[in-house]
C-alpha cells in the first residue's frame, strides 16, 4: 500500500536555499499536498511551485501580508497549529523557523531542518533589525518556548550539516541524522586558469562579515569583486578601496561567470551549510574560508581551499596571501563539489524516510 506523504514549508514567497531543498522534495514526492502558511510567491517561486495542491492558514488573507509577513513571526505557532494533518503516513517539514509546530496526528513527522531559527537563539542580536526588533522581552521567550513546544512534536530530525546538528542537539536536546542540501553543480564547467579576482557576496547583511573581506583586500591590495545586495551595501562601498568592485544583485548567469573567473571564494562568516562555497568549488575554484560552520564540511582543507582559524581581519589577511601563492587544481575543487549534488540529496532524503517509515510501521 502506498504511503500518503504531506510536505510543509513554511512559506512561498522568494526564492532561496529552502525553496530549493522543496523543488527536491516535490520531485521526490511528486503529488504530495504542500502546506505552507501563505503563498504569495515570486516568478521563480510560482513557476516552480505553481502546480502544486498549495493550502495556506489564515495568514494568507491578512492584507499587506506579502511585504509584511515577517511581522507576524510572533502568530506563526498557532497559525501552524490550524492545519490539521490527521490522514497522511508521514508529514515532511522543511523547517528554519516554527514549520515544525504544525499538527500531526497518526502520521511519522520528519523535519528536515535548516536551522534552529536565528533570531531566536544563536543570532537573536544580529536580526535585531525590522521584524525582529519586536523578538525581546517576554515576546523572545515565549517564541522560544513555543518553538520548543513545536521540536517535542517531531519524530525525527534531520540536519543539513553536522554543524546544524549540533545545534539540534544543544537547544532541543534531540540527535538528527545529517543529508547535505541539493546544490546544481551540474550547472557549472571548471576552466583551467588563476581568474582575475577574488570573489564575495550574496545577501549583504551584517552576520555575514562581508566588511572584513572588504578590508581585507584593501590592506593586502587584493582585487576583489562584492556581489549581491542588502542593508551592508552602503556601508561597503564606503569602505571600498581602489581595488574593490561592488557589483550588486546578479542573475544565475552572471554569478556563474563572476565564480569561473575569480581566483578564489571568500567566506568570512559562520553559516549553516552554505551553497556557495560549494558553487564555487563546481566552478573549479578553491575557497578562503573561516574553519567553522558548514565550510569545514565542504572544504577539503589543502586542496579545494583554505580554512583559517584566526577569526580576526590579520587571520583572513593571512590566508588570502598564502591563497594566492599556491597553485590550486580546477578538477579537484570540481569533484568534491560533487559530493552535494541534486541527485544525491534526493536519492539520500528518500531512502531515510522510507527506513523511518518501515521502522515505524514495524514497530506497530
Amino acid at each position: 500500500m502506498s504511503r500518503r506523504v504531506a510536505l510543509v514549508h513554511e512559506w512561498l514567497t522568494t526564492w532561496g536555499g529552502s525553496e530549493s531543498v522543496l523543488a527536491s522534495l516535490v520531485r521526490v514526492y511528486g503529488g504530495a499536498p504542500l502546506f505552507t502558511l501563505l503563498a504569495r510567491p515570486d516568478e521563480r517561486t510560482r513557476s516552480t511551485f505553481g502546480h502544486l495542491d498549495v493550502r495556506t492558514t489564515w495568514l494568507d488573507r491578512v492584507p499587506g501580508i506579502r511585504h509584511g509577513y515577517r511581522f507576524a513571526l510572533p502568530f506563526m505557532p498557532h497559525a501552524w497549529r490550524t492545519h490539521d494533518l490527521a490522514g497522511y503516513d508521514v508529514v515532511l517539514t522543511s523547517s528554519h523557523s516554527m514549520a515544525k509546530s504544525v499538527r500531526v496526528r497518526d502520521g511519522l513527522h520528519v523535519c528536515y531542518c535548516h536551522s534552529p531559527p536565528r533570531y531566536l537563539w544563536d543570532l537573536n542580536e544580529e536580526y535585531r533589525a525590522g521584524s525582529a526588533a519586536l523578538l525581546r522581552g517576554s515576546i523572545l521567550e515565549r517564541l522560544r518556548r513555543e518553538d520548543l513546544r513545536g521540536a517535542t512534536g517531531v519524530d525525527h530530525f534531520v540536519a543539513n550539516s553536522r554543524f546544524v546538528a549540533g545545534r539540534i542537539e544543544r537547544i532541543y536536546g534531540r540527535p538528527a541524522d545529517v543529508v547535505y542540501p541539493p546544490v546544481d553543480v551540474d550547472g557549472f564547467t571548471p576552466e583551467p586558469g588563476a581568474g582575475t579576482h577574488y570573489l564575495a557576496g550574496g545577501r549583504l547583511v551584517a552576520y555575514k562579515r562581508i566588511d572584513r573581506v572588504v578590508e581585507a583586500a584593501n590592506r593586502a591590495r587584493l582585487p576583489l569583486v562584492v556581489f549581491g545586495d542588502g542593508p551592508e551595501r552602503r556601508r561597503l562601498e564606503a569602505l571600498a578601496g581602489p581595488s574593490v568592485r561592488l557589483v550588486g544583485a546578479v542573475g544565475d548567469g552572471e554569478l556563474r561567470t563572476l565564480l569561473r573567473d575569480c581566483r578564489a571564494f571568500v567566506f568570512p562568516g559562520i553559516e549553516d551549510f552554505g551553497i556557495l562555497p560549494v558553487e564555487a568549488q563546481a566552478a573549479g575554484r578553491p575557497v578562503v574560508a573561516l574553519a567553522e560552520g558548514g565550510a569545514t564540511e565542504t572544504v577539503l582543507h589543502g586542496a579545494t581551499g583554505l580554512l583559517y582559524e584566526e577569526d580576526s581581519l590579520e587571520g583572513l589577511v593571512d590566508a588570502l596571501v598564502r591563497a594566492e601563492r599556491r597553485d590550486w587544481d580546477p578538477a579537484a575543487c570540481a569533484r568534491n563539489a560533487r559530493r552535494f549534488s541534486r541527485e544525491r540529496f534526493e536519492r539520500e532524503i528518500g531512502g531515510l524516510v522510507d527506513q523511518l517509515s518501515a521502522g515505524q510501521e514495524g514497530s506497530r
